[in-house]
Parts: C-alpha cells; sequence; structure tokens
C-alpha cells in the first residue's frame, strides 16, 4: 500500500555564530493511512525539527539542504509557496506541546476555529458556527458554546490542548503532527488526550505522526516507533518490536533508564556521555562514544538502517550487518 508520507534521506542545517549545526542527518521513515506513526528520542535527536520540516516552517537560520518529503507521492520540496499554503493547517496540520502559546490570547476559541475553518473551506459564518461546535464537540470539550465564547486563559491546560486539536481536525486534515501533545499536562489529563488521538484516528480518518521522548506514550498508542539520535533513524519497527525485541545499544539504554518498582532505593540508570552537539559532521556512528558494545569501524563508517528479523525491524548497528543477497 502506498505511503502517505514518505520522509528520504532528509538533512536540515542550522547557519549560527558557532557554525553548521547539523541537527537532521538523513532522516527516513514513511507512514500509513490511519496509522499512528511515534518519532521518539531525547532532546536534540532532530524529532521537532523534522515535524517543521514536512511543513516546511523551519524557523531562520535553519534550512533543508536535501532529502525528500513525499505527501502523497508528491515532493513537499518541489512545491511551491502557494501549493504550501493549500496544505498547511487543512491536509496536514500540527499542534504543539504548550497550546497557550500557540491560542492567540486576544480572540476566543470560537473566533478562531471559525477563522481557520473559513480560510481554508468554503463555509458559510454559518455553517462554520456549526461546524466548530462539532468539532469541540467531537474532542469531548464540555459545553462547546461556552468555549466558543471563552478566551484561552479561561480554560486549563487540558482544554487548551482539544481546542487545538479541534482546530487542527476541523478543516479536514489527513495528517495530524503531534508534537509532545500531553507533556505538560498532568498524568490523568495526559491519557485523555492520548485516548482522545487513538480515537480520532479511527473516526476521522486521520494518521498521526506523533512526536514525543515518552516510551509509555509510545506504547499507548502507537502502531510503529522510529528511534531517532543526533539527526537520524537509529531503530525503526512495530512497537512491540522496539520495546521488547530492542536491538540498538541506543534503544536498550532509553529502555533500562525507565525507572521501576524493582529499582527502589537503587541508583537511576543512565546512558554515559553525552548527545553530540550538531556542530561536527560525523563520518562514523554518532553513538560511538557513549556505546559499550561499539566497534573499531563505528568510528569511522556510518551504519545503514538495515531489515533485520521481522520485515517490520529495521536498525542502524554494525552489529548487525547487512545480510549478503
Amino acid at each position: 500500500m502506498e505511503a502517505l508520507l514518505a520522509v528520504d534521506n532528509l538533512h536540515i542545517h542550522f547557519n549560527t555564530y558557532a557554525g553548521r549545526v547539523f541537527a537532521v542527518n538523513g532522516m527516513s521513515f514513511q507512514l500509513s493511512h490511519q496509522e499512528i506513526f511515534g518519532l521518539v528520542g531525547e532532546s536534540g535527536c532532530g524529532k521537532s525539527v523534522t515535524g517543521l520540516g514536512i511543513l516546511r516552517m523551519v524557523p531562520p537560520p535553519g534550512e533543508i539542504t536535501s532529502g525528500r518529503i513525499l505527501f502523497h507521492n508528491k515532493d513537499l520540496l518541489q512545491s511551491s509557496e502557494d501549493e504550501m499554503q493549500a496544505i498547511r493547517g487543512r491536509r496536514i496540520t500540527m499542534i504543539f506541546q504548550d497550546p497557550s502559546t500557540t491560542l492567540n490570547p486576544l480572540f476566543t476559541c470560537g473566533n478562531q476555529i471559525i477563522r481557520l475553518i473559513r480560510v481554508h473551506t468554503s463555509a458559510s459564518a454559518k455553517e462554520a458556527y456549526k461546524r466548530a461546535i462539532e468539532m469541540f464537540e467531537s474532542v469531548a470539550l464540555p459545553q462547546p458554546q461556552r468555549i466558543m465564547k471563552s478566551y484561552p486563559h479561561e480554560l486549563s491546560g487540558g482544554m487548551q490542548q482539544r481546542v487545538m486539536i479541534a482546530m487542527a481536525i476541523a478543516p479536514g486534515a489527513e495528517l495530524l503532527i503531534a508534537d509532545e501533545p500531553s507533556t505538560a499536562l498532568d498524568v490523568t489529563i495526559q491519557s485523555q488526550i492520548l485516548s482522545l488521538l487513538s480515537n480520532l484516528r479511527s473516526e476521522k480518518n486521520i494518521s498521526i505522526l506523533l512526536i514525543t521522548h515518552n516510551l509509555g506514550v509510545v506504547a499507548e498508542i502507537c502502531d510503529r516507533v522510529a528511534v531517532a539520535y543526533a539527526g537520524r533513524i537509529v531503530e525503526m519497527g512495530a512497537t512491540e518490536e522496539i520495546l521488547f525485541e530492542m536491538m540498538h545499544p541506543y534503544t536498550q539504554g532509553l529502555l533500562a533508564a525507565i525507572p521501576t518498582s524493582a529499582q527502589r532505593g537503587k541508583p537511576l540508570t543512565s546512558i554515559q556521555g553525552s548527545v553530540p552537539d550538531g556542530l561536527e559532521q560525523l563520518n562514523g556512528c554518532p553513538f560511538y562514544e557513549r556505546c559499550l558494545h561499539a566497534l573499531l569501524i563505528c568510528q569511522t563508517e556510518m551504519p545503514e538502517l538495515t531489515q533485520i528479523g521481522n520485515e517490520s525491524h529495521f536498525v542502524a548497528c554494525h552489529l548487525y550487518p547487512p545480510k549478503r543477497k
């Protein structure tokens, strides 16, 4: 089946006073129709920049230097700005970690969602109002008529995030990029937001790219997961494979660092060292200096993302060389 979205060898760099920062270095993955795909990794691995890159919204001094982003098999990097304007906010939408910084504090929530619907569709003011109410109901916002008249600061963080999700799906989006959508919320509300996203996938036929650092979130709703490190995918597969049959030393380190009840009273497990600063383009594996199983080849040669075991499981590590044909 043709992928809805295919990111192919994407490179995004930032030209700074300190030098060129290699933020995304050959990111590649595919997302199918009605799939929830998790992109996971620690801060600075290029997750959020990749999400912005898909919409061609990388802020200056960042730039997409090479790669392809195929949406319905059309390369968005070759599309005109007018074509991208027709896609952003309508066919591909994005929600962020903190809705209070995204919603406009000067306008009511109703004003903002109605304006968005009218910009991206041919709906009249009356039709847009009716659709806005329907969208607020679909994300389980209580008393939608009251929410329409409310300003963002009058709502809780969880309600603000529901408003953002309603605005994201209102024009009929096919792909929702959710960048840490539940991180700023307490645990109970976080679970509700994740459940909402999962329900929207089936009810609205939406595909979701979920960007997160939380493996618990991934375990709860994702069909497949890609683990990113230093701007590259180091392991990718079905959620069960990544959580229970992880192969890459970095993925193993991430999962080992999750606190468990059995570790109570004992020091937490951590991955030694730190993420590369991105100012140097590495020839070898970026995880080399932190890896407990590093080989000599890891220092000089970048491993390829290679299928291993099951058909859907891929890993970029010299411990698992490509199978010869």
